[in-house]
């Protein structure tokens, strides 16, 4: 009993002070709840004829192979810089199938049968969710690997199309038919937020590049 209660406390000790151990954990369990969001959605899609659940479970599809790649290429130790280039290369992906469920957002035509009360708890769990992905991320530089590096970059991508999902929630929940106001709104905060993913993910893919292409150098 006591080895077994060592062995909890050191499990905590790594989750608060091992960063790469902390991002590979919490990657893990994403990786099991985006698969099931996927999965979800995917039968939303099908059963309803949905363009909005059909193209959002695409989105996290992708994700959750990028995130599975990842994990794998750290449980074989496989050459970071390699392994770092072709995720980057499917980070650009990941952004490319965004552009349908984005554009249903922006039109209004995402489903959306929330009241405002749980909507105001989505709002919160959303600001946290930005804050942690933020903090993580500036985190990241202290780390040499590359992978890691990554994830988090997936984790505050994700964070961030969070933000576009709760934006349509809200517009949805206070509004009962299209209005050109909050169509503006939603167009402009979209295309912002769509850039500034579109941003991190080249600069995650030049920085990728440029690792692997000076171990092949040293090499």
């Amino acid at each position: 009993m006591k080895h077994k209660e060592l062995s909890i406390r050191e499990l905590f000790s790594k989750l608060r002070f091992d960063f790469e151990f902390k991002t590979i954990s919490m990657a893990l369990f994403s990786f099991g709840t985006t698969t099931a969001f996927a999965l979800f959605n995917g039968y939303l899609g099908i059963r309803l004829s949905s363009l909005w659940h059909g193209s959002i479970c695409v989105y996290y599809i992708v994700l959750v192979f990028l995130r599975g790649m990842i994990l794998l290429a750290e449980r074989r130790k496989a050459s970071q810089g390699k392994a770092s280039v072709v995720a980057s290369a499917f980070l650009l992906l990941l952004n490319a199938s965004l552009v349908v469920p984005v554009s249903v957002m922006v039109v209004q035509q995402r489903p959306v049968n929330m009241t405002l009360i749980p909507a105001i708890s989505m709002a919160a769990y959303t600001t946290f969710k930005i804050v942690m992905a933020s903090m993580n991320l500036r985190r990241m530089r202290k780390t040499p690997d590359s992978l890691v590096r990554i994830l988090r970059t997936i984790s505050f991508i994700d964070a961030l199309v969070s933000i576009l999902t709760l934006q349509n929630t809200l517009i949805s929940v206070n509004s009962t038919e299209f209005d050109r106001s909050m169509f503006v709104l939603a167009a402009a905060s979209s295309a912002v937020i769509f850039i500034a993913i579109m941003v991190i993910s080249v600069m995650s893919m030049r920085k990728s590049l440029l690792r692997y292409s000076g171990n092949v150098s040293e090499g």
